[in-house]
């Protein structure tokens, strides 16, 4: 359940950045250049998480 969880939330905020770039480039408004930012590095540090060492 973990790993299907997972995929859902990286899903989810790929298909977010995406929205929010293409929004952004057809009605100009930066704001939705800069939720998209923030939408696809959420989507790379859920991808590759800090492995902390015991």
């Amino acid at each position: 359940m973990k790993t299907v969880y997972r995929f859902l939330v990286l899903f989810a905020l790929i298909v977010a950045a995406i929205a929010s770039y293409t929004y952004s480039s057809t009605t100009g408004l930066f704001i939705f250049v800069m939720l998209g930012f923030t939408f696809e590095a959420a989507f790379w540090l859920k991808v590759f998480p800090n492995k902390k060492k015991s």
